[in-house]
């Protein structure tokens, strides 16, 4: 019984899962020195039913009886502290009862007797269901010196509407705080600076505001996480009275996979460069280890920049490094049209939401992860050439091994000790290995367009004018390969079998799964009217004429130019070449999930897992998470029906919500601007992604699979494409997207084509639909609508081309 009535000073870590949200962290706090007043937590054993054990009453009459010696007019409050209540997913925030005022040995128990039936009350049931928590959870109570307060006040420390953290928020009222959090009393708002805690509001708080910014940094601080904190100003002291997570900051429920990391705070948030190479909705399995590698990736420790996940879509966090890379000098807006090499232009207005990073704290705890870094960049860029070299025939070979597997415990084993470092080296070695020569292609590119203009710069930065081959291109010239007899079936599979629209999906088989692909992508390719060697060659005389242009006009000059654009042109080269090597490492978790179902028992269900059960799973032969796979299948299907969200999104996003607004964009969610629209004008603009201009009749596909439908001659309008796309761009004179950017890899691929296309226009196949007719000005990154499908039958029209007057 000793243990089950507890002073704040005595509940030990072990011991807070016991004390309930309120208990566990008021103990906490009061533990490390923060100004919380003095209490007891009565542990569910002492109260069976509601009744206090007789030696629990003696329990809590001695700790009370001490601090009635300290302060001899002390009265007490009778507080719930719930095991589920003021925890990170579920509040009960005025749920249960709470009894003030206490003062004699009968109240307390009366009291407590009262609180403890609260938490059979039909508003905790209801809320119970809501939350999915079980609602026969036991109840802890707190007894605690109550505060006679002079003020008595919240704080957030980040707005709960909108998840800024610029500002900590708050309010206050004179007297006690009841009347403040049951919503009776006008509080008075105030606000205090997260970088400085500078303080803005009434006069009668001013004096208390910096150490109530200490208290509040220092407990989010400790707790890890946005913090909702009540406090009370009583004889010029403050005080500390609770502190819980600000739930609605939270990401979502991952047991039921309902993901939504908009949610967690005012950020801006872009797929234009990860949607395009990952376009699916993933499944749990897929988005864990994408996550996982995001982890080893980062530099700012709790904080996810490429693996964010709104409705199991993946988006980039554009907010944490501009922020972090500003607070240590850089200037935002050049730091934005760097970016926009690889993010694409953001709309016109939209603001980067600034994270609150202060210098010193940001150097403190990037500090390792920037020398990881770099230390794994300069180890990526000497291992690439290996890398390119031998990861072919090093996943074949694990490959076999995976198959052979019998046991738990060798699928673990290959796991910790081969698959994930390579996971994790193939990522270094795509995303860093070729950072270097890409920096030099984009720097050398941007003067390059100064003397030459956007389309010769193209042309001339392109792989076909120097016999290179474009490793993004492969799939599709390995088909013409197949066709002429200069490449077997055997050999394509081994080579590009790993590549498709689908790659990132491990839950969907490749062509090295089922040949039977192979047949439908050569009869697709057999009915283009181009064949790619023709559009090659075409480029080819492209590029010899763009140089002799370049020798006329820099006679003396020439030779040091096209000696350095020989250089750079490799950067897009080696970087398509890196893709698809980590492409192909990665398709390897596909064969360690396959054999991991099939230990399990499982089967296909296993992509409803996260990586961390089956790693646990495969360790002690027990399988969390299995009780969640329904649930999580349920909430997969509901993200497959949604439709394309937004390519850019600000702050906390509803896609539900979003999808019932008539006027919504897809370019951009952010409540804060007004829908902006050139409708009128008939006008959509997004990032240049291959220079040309050309009038024809747009086809909008809703994936790859249905490039049967594109005919020849039509301009191709997609959401995204990938490399799964290249089938289909032989027939189009133009490409126009959503999403992409001018670095995207289906943007190098239009360029190394010679095909007009506009990327990254966030509601081309919302504004545009099939049988409209366009002028496409690839160039200037611009599409006008010449007349829409319903004015006239445009589906004989064929594509007419004009040359960029640049």
């Amino acid at each position: 019984m000793k243990e089950a009535v507890l002073g704040f000073e005595e509940v030990t870590q072990e011991l807070q899962q016991f004390a309930g949200g309120k208990g566990a962290v008021l103990s906490m706090l009061y533990q490390r020195g923060f100004p919380v007043p003095e209490g007891l937590v009565v542990l569910p054993e002492a109260m069976p039913g509601g009744s206090v054990k007789q030696e629990a009453r003696e329990l809590i009459l001695s700790k009370i009886n001490v601090i009635r010696k300290n302060h001899p007019t002390a009265l007490f409050a009778v507080r719930s502290s719930g095991l589920s209540e003021d925890s990170a997913g579920a509040s009960f925030a005025g749920g249960f009862e709470s009894v003030l005022d206490v003062d004699a040995d009968e109240q307390i128990w009366s009291a407590l007797q009262f609180v403890y039936q609260s938490q059979f009350a039909e508003r905790v049931a209801v809320y119970s269901q809501v939350q999915g928590i079980d609602q026969s959870q036991r109840m802890a109570i707190v007894i605690q010196r109550m505060i006679m307060s002079d003020l008595s006040g919240v704080l957030f420390t980040v707005n709960p509407l909108t998840g800024s953290r610029v500002n900590m928020t708050g309010n206050y009222v004179q007297g006690l705080g009841e009347e403040l959090v049951s919503g009776e009393a006008n509080a008075v708002p105030f606000t205090l600076s997260r970088l400085r805690g500078e303080y803005t509001g009434p006069s009668g708080l001013r004096k208390y505001a910096s150490k109530l910014f200490r208290c509040a940094a220092r407990i989010e601080k400790q707790m890890g996480y946005p913090q909702d904190i009540e406090w009370s100003v009583s004889g010029g002291e403050l005080y500390i009275l609770q502190a819980r997570p600000v739930t609605t900051l939270g990401a979502g429920n991952l047991n039921t996979y309902e993901c939504n990391d908009s949610l967690t705070g005012d950020f801006l948030w872009t797929n234009t460069n990860v949607g395009e190479s990952i376009s699916d909705v993933l499944t749990p399995l897929s988005w864990s280890i994408l996550r996982a590698l995001d982890e080893e990736h980062n530099v700012i420790p709790g904080h996810y920049m490429l693996s964010g996940n709104i409705c199991g879509r993946v988006y980039s966090n554009i907010s944490l490094p501009v922020s972090a890379m500003s607070v240590m000098g850089a200037r935002i807006a050049p730091l934005l049209r760097q970016m926009s090499n690889v993010f694409g232009e953001l709309p016109q207005g939209v603001s980067v939401p600034v994270y609150p990073f202060g210098k010193r704290e940001l150097i403190r705890i990037v500090g390792p992860g920037v020398l990881h870094s770099m230390r794994r960049t300069r180890q990526a860029i000497r291992n690439l050439p290996r890398f390119l070299e031998q990861t072919a025939e090093s996943c074949r070979m694990i490959r076999e091994r995976l198959q052979a597997i019998q046991s738990r415990e060798e699928l673990l084993l290959l796991w910790n000790r081969e698959l994930w470092p390579q996971n994790v080296d193939a990522l270094w070695n795509a995303l860093e290995g070729t950072s270097a020569p890409m920096q030099k292609y984009i720097k050398q590119k941007r003067k390059l367009i100064k003397l030459v203009g956007t389309q010769d710069a193209n042309i001339l930065l392109s792989s076909s004018g120097k016999g290179r081959e474009l490793e993004s291109l492969g799939p599709l010239l390995g088909l013409s390969r197949i066709i002429h007899n200069q490449l077997s079936r055997r050999a394509y599979v081994a080579k590009y079998g790993h590549r498709g629209p689908h790659e990132f999906e491990l839950s969907i088989a490749d062509l090295s799964e089922d040949e039977d692909r192979l047949e439908l992508k050569l009869s697709q390719y057999r009915d283009n009217t181009k064949d790619i060697e023709e559009l090659l060659n075409k480029q080819r005389q492209q590029h010899s004429d763009a140089c002799a242009r370049l020798r006329e006009r820099f006679p003396h000059r020439w030779k040091s130019i096209y000696h350095k654009l020989s250089a750079t042109a490799q950067g897009p080269q080696m970087r398509e070449s890196a893709r698809s090597e980590w492409t192909r490492v990665y398709r390897l978790n596909r064969d360690f999930a396959i054999k991991a179902g099939e230990l399990a028992g499982i089967g296909g269900d296993v992509f409803f897992l996260y990586l961390s059960e089956i790693l646990q799973g495969l360790e002690d032969g027990k399988q969390p998470g299995v009780q969640y796979i329904a649930a999580r299948k349920e909430t997969f299907a509901r993200y497959q029906k949604l439709p394309p969200l937004p390519s850019v999104i600000r702050g906390r996003f509803d896609p539900y919500l979003w999808m019932k607004d008539p006027r919504r964009r897809i370019d951009l969610y952010d409540p804060e601007m007004p829908m902006k629209d050139e409708i009128g004008q008939g006008i959509l603009r997004g990032s240049p992604g291959a220079a040309g201009i050309i009038e024809g009749v747009v086809r909008v596909l809703a994936g790859p699979e249905d490039g049967n439908l594109l005919l020849p001659g039509e301009i191709l309008v997609a959401s995204t494409t990938n490399v799964g796309w290249t089938l289909c761009f032989p027939r189009a004179v133009a490409i126009i997207t959503d999403i992409g950017a001018p670095l995207s890899h289906a943007a190098i691929i239009a360029r190394e084509l010679g095909i007009p296309a506009v990327f990254g226009c966030g509601n081309a196949t919302t504004r545009l639909h099939t049988g409209d007719c366009v002028r496409v000005d690839g160039g200037n990154g611009m599409i006008q609508i010449i007349t829409s499908a319903s004015g006239g039958d445009h589906d004989k029209m064929g594509g007419k081309i004009y040359r960029s007057k640049d």
